[in-house]
């Protein structure tokens, strides 16, 4: 079944100012006229329950943009919290070598929104190591808050979707014996977006594909009905410890098949594209450039 071509709203620059709007396959409408002087930016959209209120604005409205003369932005600047959750996918998990059982918790870690750049840009090879890697990645932002959340009532706490390339660099998420944040916080070294995709119903995530895509030639594809830590589970489990706010950020898991799972490892370099895609959301785009 073809799925419907969902609502977009994305952050952008535009004439050297920090705009949001929707896209459309002609172009982007800029809504921050309308807008701007009540939220500042999308994370103020999500707060207010507003982003409907976007949708319906720009209904009928002729494009003010076109893609080529905007550069996308991550779709929430400044979330209180961006956490990631590791080792989410059977696959990933037989990678270690500690008896492949699938862990009773997620592993979760905390990356800092600077880590990220937007749709379009290119991820930055530091000076420091070669070890640039690719996850492709759903994410989930959240709309309500809460504590403790239960499993049943998680979904009503979530208000869009989009995706992540969350790049890594590999020797430094082994500098230290119990984390990984050295490896996973250099300046845009991975991506968030195009675009916040509403979230209005389970089918959207319980059983989408997602795939990872580096100069064309498919390095993981998995289903998130395959998860080991589904999405009602981990909105359930963080909030159990931290209270959860709209506007945070959830990236949820990748699959197997990252570049440093070759023999030898296929380290992303300088002219690499890499798109990862889900249904019902879209495809994120980046390039690799040496810092």
């Amino acid at each position: 079944m073809t799925r419907p071509v969902p609502a977009r709203i994305a952050a952008f620059r535009a004439n050297g100012t920090e705009r949001y709007g929707m896209v459309t396959d002609q172009g982007i409408i800029d809504l921050t006229p309308e807008f701007g002087a009540r939220f500042s930016g999308l994370k103020q959209v999500i707060e207010a329950g507003a982003l409907e209120d976007l949708i319906t604005s720009a209904k009928g409205r002729a494009p003010t943009f076109r893609e080529d003369q905007v550069e996308y932005m991550i779709p929430v600047a400044d979330p209180e919290k961006l956490i990631c959750v590791g080792v989410n996918f059977p696959d990933r998990n037989a990678e270690y070598k500690d008896g492949q059982e699938a862990p009773p918790r997620p592993s979760l870690f905390i990356r800092f929104p600077r880590s990220f750049t937007g749709h379009g840009q290119p991820l930055i090879r530091p000076p420091e190591s070669a070890q640039l890697d690719y996850e492709g990645e759903v994410v989930i932002v959240i709309g309500k808050a809460g504590r403790r959340i239960a499993r049943e009532d998680a979904y009503d706490h979530i208000a869009a979707l989009s995706l992540c390339n969350e790049g890594t660099i590999r020797d430094w998420v082994r500098h230290a014996k119990f984390n990984v944040t050295q490896g996973k916080n250099w300046d845009a070294s991975g991506a968030i977006g195009p675009w916040l995709v509403p979230f209005r119903e389970a089918g959207q995530l319980d059983d989408i594909e997602l795939t990872t895509r580096v100069n064309g030639e498919i390095r993981q594809q998995d289903r998130t009905s395959r998860m080991i830590f589904d999405f009602r589970y981990i909105v359930n489990y963080v909030s159990t410890f931290c209270t959860l706010v709209p506007g945070d950020v959830i990236v949820c898991g990748t699959p197997t098949g990252a570049g440093a799972r070759f023999d030898p490892p296929r380290w992303l370099v300088p002219g690499d594209v890499i798109e990862v895609q889900a249904e019902g959301i879209g495809t994120l785009r980046n390039g690799v450039a040496d810092e």
